[in-house]
C-alpha cells in the first residue's frame, strides 16, 4: 500500500459524493467522536481520539469524465495532530480500506 508522509497535511482525489463521504466515516474512524458538518457539497469532518484528532476537509470538484462513464471526484483533505505516527497510519490505513470501492 502506498505510504503518505502523515507527519504534515495532505490531500487525497477520492471517487464519490460528499453524501457518500459522509455517510462512510461513522464506519471508516471507529473510536472517533465526530463533529461533521452539514453542507451538500463541500464540507468537513472533526474527528477525536483519545490521544489526538483528525480534521477532514472536502471540496467538490468537476466530474470525471471517461467516454460514457462519470465519476463524482472529491478533494478531500487529512490534518492530524497529537496522534503518533504509528497511530496516524493505523486510523488512516483503516480508513482507506473502509472507504475503498469493490473490485480492486
Amino acid at each position: 500500500m502506498f505510504q503518505q508522509d502523515l507527519s504534515k497535511p495532505f490531500i487525497r482525489i477520492m471517487g464519490c459524493t460528499a453524501r457518500e463521504l459522509r455517510d462512510w466515516l461513522d464506519r471508516s474512524l471507529p473510536g472517533a467522536r465526530l463533529m461533521k458538518s452539514a453542507g451538500d457539497c463541500d464540507g468537513n469532518c472533526e474527528a477525536r481520539f483519545d490521544d489526538g484528532d483528525l480534521r477532514i476537509e472536502w471540496l467538490t470538484l468537476e466530474p470525471r469524465r471517461i467516454a460514457l462513464l462519470t465519476i463524482p471526484q472529491l478533494e478531500v483533505s487529512f490534518h492530524y495532530s497529537g496522534l503518533a505516527i504509528e497511530r496516524r497510519r493505523s486510523i488512516q490505513n483503516y480508513f482507506d480500506r473502509a472507504t475503498q470501492r469493490g473490485g480492486g
